[in-house]
């Protein structure tokens, strides 16, 4: 989106405020469809978690894609939004018998990961499809936090537990239609992805009745100019292949499945803050803006990165600065970053916000969530109103002293 539109969009509706690109989204549903275009049978899951908002979640409806979701509530949304039950697979992780058997009532793709749980349902409904999580004890990801496949992770059943499973399968006779896994988020050699999917082929070969292989996501994208990401073309290339050779071993054609949420959203969101007071210390320029970890959590979680430009200022001198918010701790979103100069008004942008931002976003210190909006075929249509006092109170229940 072109800065101008950015700056608009912040004046008409408001700082802090998550904006949305509509044709980023679309652009990358099609690049993944394009890539594995040689796969008959292909579903895109779009991961609910990574941004939950119902008019996000239409669009890609529209475009054809199902819903990889972790929660009931984030089945509810997609029923909400459109999506028939047949679309939607449920991944949960931790969650009680009762949550998956609602599910399980909905229509919904169950996914379970591990054990215990599994031999429950299937002895209480053999007759319900179920996915199997498998954990190929592979380590993948950008992040200790977001490194799922390794043999540490809570997710997922053990490869190396596939007796026990094969066991409780052939005993409660549950129909097992589905294989799974998914190492980790900002995955960059594809190597190591292909290596874990030749572990979830010979897994799928235990299975004489499956119509879906679920290979999860993790592909990275780039967080910064001249970034690296994931070579989605080379994976898509290998994978199909490799795939379409499996099937012909199987003896049939399965599905391909994937579930992507940072690679279809994170580059279409824009993040913009107004910069309360340009502080200037004995060692450091603060630029503090009107916003915090309770809006956008991920560099301090993740120690993520997100590209800032002044968006009130972009052919700026450039100084450096520590971007940090309001919130009563310290919440840097940069340090010492190279930024055109910076006074009190600007706003700032930060790149990068399509993916777990404002899903992630919070109440701390009694602050109000911020409006989104979506730029859709050259207009901002508002998609959620930014959040009030009411909001806030709207649960609680206050007693009288």
């Amino acid at each position: 989106m072109e800065t101008k539109t950015l700056l608009a969009l912040a004046e008409e509706f408001g700082s802090p405020l998550y904006v949305y690109d509509a044709a980023k989204i679309l652009h990358q549903y099609a690049r993944l469809q394009k890539t594995f275009m040689k796969v008959e049978n292909l579903r895109i899951h779009y991961a609910v978690k990574a941004l939950s908002n119902i008019s996000v979640l239409k669009l890609l409806k529209k475009a054809g894609a199902g819903l990889d979701t972790v929660s009931i509530e984030e089945v509810q949304l997609g029923l909400l939004a459109g999506f028939s039950p047949d679309k939607i697979i449920y991944t949960p992780n931790g969650v009680s018998m009762e949550e998956i058997e609602q599910v399980a009532a909905l229509g919904v793709q169950i996914n379970i990961d591990n054990l215990s749980i599994l031999e429950q349902f299937g002895a209480k409904h053999p007759e319900t499809p179920v996915c199997i999580r498998i954990n190929p004890h592979v380590m993948a990801g950008g992040n200790s936090n977001i490194s799922v496949g390794h043999i540490d992770s809570k997710f997922g059943i053990s490869i190396h537990q596939m007796p026990h499973l094969l066991r409780i399968a052939q005993n409660t006779g549950m129909h097992i239609n589905g294989i799974h896994m998914h190492t980790g988020s900002d995955i960059l050699d594809i190597e190591v992805f292909l290596y874990a999917a030749e572990i979830l082929f010979e897994a799928a070969t235990h299975f004489k009745e499956l119509e879906f292989l679920d290979f999860g996501s993790g592909f990275k994208v780039p967080y910064k100019k001249d970034d690296i990401e994931t070579d989605v073309e080379e994976l898509g290339r290998k994978l199909t292949k490799r795939f379409n050779a499996f099937c012909s071993e199987y003896g049939r054609n399965l599905t391909l499945a994937f579930e992507p949420g940072k690679f279809l959203v994170s580059e279409a969101g824009y993040f913009m803050a107004k910069v309360n007071v340009v502080k200037q210390t004995t060692s450091t320029v603060f630029a503090g803006i009107d916003s915090g970890f309770n809006h956008l959590i991920r560099p301090m979680f993740y120690g993520s990165e997100h590209y800032i430009e002044n968006i009130s200022n972009p052919g700026g001198k450039e100084r450096f600065y520590s971007v940090v918010g309001y919130i009563c701790e310290t919440d840097t979103f940069a340090g010492n970053r190279r930024i055109a100069e910076i006074k009190e008004g600007d706003i700032l942008c930060f790149r990068n916000a399509g993916a777990y931002c404002f899903s992630m976003s919070s109440n701390y210190n009694s602050r109000v969530r911020p409006a989104e909006v979506l730029w859709h075929n050259g207009k901002g249509y508002l998609i959620r109103q930014r959040e009030t006092l009411d909001d806030i109170i709207r649960n609680q229940v206050i007693l009288e002293f």
